[in-house]
């Protein structure tokens, strides 16, 4: 008898047999592109999802493991939350070449999904695991500032 994984993913249930990545699934059945595959071993955090408000990177993450947990991609942030980001990244020049973007844009809304102000230090703990080879982290730390402040209110 085949054994049967329920994933809860941007707000939708799926149900799959296969014990994979999710990065796999998400790229492979769901076409899903936003998230992307940098290195496949959790090295470089550009496959970076939100599962339940934390930042995780999809590559180590199988289907198994993530059955009962709340996933989120790009495509399932809040439109509020996408024009933030969108907006914020372009303003702060935080896009060069854009690969690592999604999971840095990933791991900066988790962040502000738990701390609304964070502080410098919190976002560079909060990017920590995402590799950048183009943009360089400050400008990246200002947009991830100025989402929240965006998400807040204040801007």
């Amino acid at each position: 008898m085949a054994v049967e994984y329920t994933l809860h993913i941007n707000g939708r249930d799926y149900v799959t047999s296969e014990n994979k990545s999710i990065l796999r699934y998400l790229r492979d059945d769901l076409h899903l592109t936003s998230v992307k595959d940098g290195c496949s071993e959790g090295a470089c955090g550009t496959c970076t999802i939100i599962v339940d408000n934390r930042a995780v990177k999809s590559c180590v993450l199988t289907t198994k493991l993530a059955q009962g947990h709340d996933i989120v991609t790009i495509e399932g942030l809040t439109e509020r939350e996408q024009e933030a980001f969108v907006y914020a990244f372009g303003a702060a020049g935080a896009v060069q070449c854009g690969f690592c973007i999604p999971g840095m844009v990933m791991a900066g809304a988790a962040l502000c999904r738990r701390t609304p102000d964070p502080t410098d230090l919190e976002i560079s703990q909060a990017i920590k695991g995402n590799v950048c080879r183009c943009t360089g982290y400050k400008r990246i730390l200002v947009g991830i500032k100025r989402a929240a402040a965006i998400l807040r209110g204040d801007e």
